[in-house]
C-alpha cells in the first residue's frame, strides 16, 4: 500500500476544514448548530459556476504556466465573488429566518429551523439548475507523478488556497478588535452588549464569514469533482465531525479535526472500498463524543 490515500486525505481534509470553519464560527459566535451550513456550500458552487460563465468571455485565458491547471482567471475571480455573494445569503436567511428565533432565546428552534432552510435551499437549487451535475472545465486535469504518488494540479490550488484564507481568518480573529469582539460575543452576548459591543455588527459579520468560507468550499468541492444540488449536504457529516473533532468554536481545531477526517476516510476507501467513506465520518465523531467530548484540542470557555 503506498501513501497515496495520505496525499489524498490532507487535500480533501483541507477542503472538510474549510468548510469546518464556517460551521464552528457560527456555532462559537451564535451558540447553535447550522445544518443548512452544507447548503451554502452547495449555493457558493452555483454561485462561482454562473459567475465564471458570465466573466469566461472577458477573462478567456487558461494558467498556461502550470500544466495541467485547469482553473482560469475567470473562475478565481468568480470565486472571490461567489464567495462574499455566499456570504450576503447568510446574512439575507438569518434576517428572514433565525434573527427572530435568536432573539427569543431558542438555540434548538434556531437549529431546527435550520433544517427546513436546509431543504428549502436545496429544493430551490434543484429547481433552477436541475440534479445533473456540471463541471467548472471540460479540461482533464493531468497529475502530477512522483514514485506512484499523484497529485492534480486542481486539488493542489485547492489545498494551498484553502489554507491560506484559514490562516488570514485566524490571523484575523486573533488580532483584530473584530475578532476579540466575536469572542466576547459568543461568551456572553448581553454582557457583551451591557460594555457597549454592538451586538447585531458581530453577528452579521459572523455570517458573513461563515458564508463566504462555506461559498469558497463549495467551489473547491465543484473543482475537484462536480456542481451538484446535494455536494454540500455530503459535506456536511464530515464538516460537523471534524468541527466536533477538534473542538467546537476552535479554528486551528477545526483544520487538525479535517485533516484527520479526510485521512482517516482516505484510508478507508483505500483499504476497504468507497462504501465505507461516510461510515469513517460517523464512527470518529460518536468516538470522540464519548471518550473527549470537548474535542482534541477543546476545553471548556475557548472559542475561536
Amino acid at each position: 500500500m503506498t501513501l497515496q490515500w495520505l496525499v489524498d486525505g490532507i487535500v480533501d481534509g483541507t477542503l472538510i476544514a474549510l468548510g469546518a470553519a464556517g460551521a464552528t464560527l457560527t456555532y462559537a459566535t451564535l451558540r447553535f448548530g447550522n445544518f443548512a451550513h452544507g447548503e451554502l456550500v452547495s449555493a457558493g458552487g452555483y454561485l462561482a459556476l454562473i459567475l465564471a460563465a458570465l466573466v469566461g468571455t472577458a477573462l478567456p485565458l487558461s494558467l498556461t504556466t502550470v500544466e495541467g491547471l485547469t482553473a482560469t482567471p475567470a473562475l478565481l475571480l468568480a470565486l472571490v465573488i461567489g464567495a462574499a455573494l455566499t456570504g450576503a445569503l447568510a446574512v439575507a436567511i438569518d434576517r428572514l429566518v433565525f434573527r427572530t428565533l435568536r432573539q427569543r432565546g431558542s438555540t434548538i428552534a434556531m437549529s431546527m429551523a435550520s433544517f427546513g432552510v436546509s431543504m428549502a435551499l436545496r429544493a430551490l437549487i434543484e429547481s433552477t439548475f436541475s440534479a445533473r451535475p456540471r463541471y467548472y472545465s471540460e479540461e482533464l486535469s493531468i497529475a502530477w507523478n512522483w514514485d506512484g504518488l499523484h497529485l492534480a494540479p486542481d486539488r493542489a490550488l485547492v489545498a494551498v488556497l484553502a489554507l491560506q484564507l484559514l490562516a488570514v481568518v485566524h490571523v484575523w480573529l486573533k488580532r483584530s478588535r473584530l475578532g476579540r469582539e466575536m469572542r466576547a460575543v459568543g461568551e456572553n452576548p448581553l454582557l457583551a452588549a451591557v460594555v457597549g459591543l454592538d451586538v447585531t455588527r458581530v453577528y452579521r459579520v459572523t455570517w458573513i464569514l461563515s458564508g463566504m468560507l462555506a461559498g469558497t468550499a463549495g467551489v473547491g468541492l465543484g473543482l475537484l469533482s462536480q456542481v451538484r444540488p446535494s455536494m454540500g449536504a455530503d459535506l456536511l457529516l464530515p464538516m460537523f465531525a471534524a468541527a466536533i473533532l477538534g473542538g467546537l468554536g476552535s479554528l486551528p481545531g477545526a483544520v487538525i479535526g479535517g485533516w484527520l477526517i479526510g485521512c482517516a476516510e482516505a484510508l478507508a476507501v483505500d483499504m476497504l472500498g468507497a462504501q465505507w467513506r461516510s461510515g469513517v465520518a460517523f464512527a470518529l465523531l460518536v468516538l470522540v463524543l464519548l471518550l473527549k467530548p470537548n474535542g482534541l484540542f477543546g476545553r471548556s470557555g475557548e472559542r475561536l
